[in-house]
């Protein structure tokens, strides 16, 4: 236990140190990148002016007014005074007000879309999971039969296809976007306009028929993997040694690998766990487009297109320490699945 417990300390100081690197060098990236926030408030002054008939080359901005705009975005100050006050002033950039949305802070914009996302990705990172463990266990005990061959072709065509692909066949088959298509589903959105004059069962009701499709994707874009890591994990522990000693004293193949076999199996699914903290709180990009969802993917994007980089920066930092984190929660899995496992010193 002493050695386990040294070892999740480094591990959680690593995750400070490796947080500030990855920051660091994001931080760096929008200070040197054209297209920063005075860049834009330039670029909205010249399309005012050609607006209003004057040439918006001609605009020229006074120089006192220039020095305000380095004063209130600090870039009077040197980089690394600019990434200390982001760091502690700006409490990790969540205080940092947006350039786009002014009256709020990162963190704000980030609250607001969070219960969102949370809502599609736990959903999702649950079904995935009962998904693939059973299916491969099924695929490993029948290896190389039909099932496993028309299976395998079945995970493979739809990992291939890109979740955007898919979400817009889910929408033509049951949103009747086509005349022949089933208009079960809404188009999309994340609950509808008259949520809130719904009786809490139709809330609930409401809330459900709109994550149908969007999970679905999900889950479809992340099981393929997962199932034959779980078959080829499950296959190379019934070749062991222990497992051939427990059918030489009579025990079912069944029996070996559901009481044997399937509990080491599951140690290398264990590394996906950790991406949960990740998955609750990224979203998908793409997914969140086809089904106009708006959240953590929908407000990244939007960040990037329109350069709000205290928004993209809080996302980041969010995102950088969710997924430092979930590396410790895979490695605490690890000991939950096989308490033999042993962290550094000497045996």
């Amino acid at each position: 236990m002493g050695d386990r417990l040294q070892y999740f300390l480094r591990r959680l100081m690593l995750v400070g140190v490796s947080y500030i690197g990855i920051m660091m060098v994001t931080f760096l990236f929008t200070q040197i990148v054209p297209g920063g926030p005075i860049e834009q408030y330039i670029a909205e002054m010249r399309a005012g002016s050609a607006e209003g008939g004057a040439s918006g080359e001609a605009v020229v901005i006074p120089p006192e007014q220039l020095e305000a705009l380095k004063r209130r975005f600090h870039f009077d100050k040197p980089l690394p005074v600019r990434f200390w006050i982001w760091l502690v002033e700006d409490r990790f950039g969540m205080q940092a007000t947006s350039t786009k949305f002014t009256n709020k802070t990162a963190w704000q914009l980030i609250s607001e879309r969070f219960p969102v996302s949370l809502s599609f990705g736990i959903p999702s990172l649950i079904l995935t999971y009962m998904i693939c463990i059973p299916l491969g266990i099924a695929k490993a005990l029948k290896n190389g039969k039909t099932f496993d061959l028309v299976s395998s072709l079945v995970v493979f065509t739809m990992y291939a296809m890109p979740a955007f692909a898919f979400g817009m066949l889910l929408k033509m088959f049951f949103s009747g976007t086509v005349e022949w298509g089933l208009d079960i589903f809404p188009l999309g959105g994340f609950r509808s306009p008259h949520f809130e004059e719904l009786s809490l069962w139709e809330k609930w009701v409401d809330q459900l028929w709109h994550m149908v499709l969007p999970v679905t994707c999900y889950v479809i874009g992340n099981f393929a993997v997962m199932t034959l890591l779980m078959k080829n994990s499950l296959l190379d522990q019934i070749s062991q040694d222990y497992v051939r000693t427990v059918l030489a004293k009579g025990a079912t193949l069944q029996h070996a690998v559901w009481k044997h076999a399937v509990r080491n199996a599951l140690i290398p699914l264990a590394t996906g766990i950790g991406g949960i903290l990740s998955i609750m709180f990224a979203g998908s990009v793409l997914i969140e487009q086809v089904f106009d969802i708006r959240g953590i993917g929908w407000l990244s994007l939007d960040a990037a297109v329109t350069r709000d980089y205290p928004l993209f920066l809080g996302i980041v930092s969010l995102q950088a320490i969710l997924g430092l984190l979930g590396r410790v929660l895979s490695d605490f899995c690890y000991i939950l699945i096989d308490p033999r496992i042993h962290f550094g010193g000497n045996r």
